[in-house]
């Protein structure tokens, strides 16, 4: 039997060198991380039904991420059986800091609302698309989200002042 002890401390060491390997295949900084779900607000997405899609909200020096990891449980996998040409895939996309507008975390206020029904803070992201249109990305936050939009807010970020805010 695995002590528990070693086991908490190899999972850390797991996503440490999770995180350093990010790193290094964007070229990018991770500045705030969570884990969060997609809304609406990404044409791609939307247009194809991809909604709700849980993955990690990733804020870098370059932009925002959000990055769907394919997950499949015996149920899926029993009905994609029997359609075996389509490949589940990764589903990410990227918003270039320069073209995000303002970044704003909606939590409900209200005490009664809370206990009613508990919603998770909605991350809402304003940007400008490829074709010039302003668009409004919305993300459902399930952990901390204040660096998240601490860095987004960041109009322009130098190397040497990057302060790096991990949400766990």
């Amino acid at each position: 039997m695995l002590n528990p002890m070693f086991a908490e401390k190899k999972s850390t060491q797991d996503a440490g060198d999770f995180w350093r390997e990010y790193e290094e295949k964007t070229g990018e900084k991770v500045l705030a991380r969570s884990l969060g779900q997609y809304i609406s607000g990404w044409e791609e997405f939307d247009k194809h039904g991809e909604s709700p899609l849980w993955g990690l909200v990733i804020v870098s020096a370059g932009g925002f991420r959000f990055h769907h990891f394919f997950q499949q449980n015996w149920l899926s996998a029993m009905f994609r059986a029997g359609n075996a040409d389509r490949e589940p895939q990764e589903k990410t996309f990227f918003i270039p800091r320069e073209q995000i507008i303002s970044a704003e975390l909606r939590e409900e206020t209200k005490w009664w609302k809370k206990i009613l029904s508990p919603a998770l803070p909605e991350l809402l992201i304003h940007y400008r698309a490829p074709d010039g249109a302003e668009s409004k990305l919305r993300i459902q936050i399930e952990q901390k989200a204040e660096g998240l939009v601490e860095n987004l807010s960041r109009k322009s970020l130098s190397e040497e002042n990057l302060p790096r805010k991990d949400i766990s």
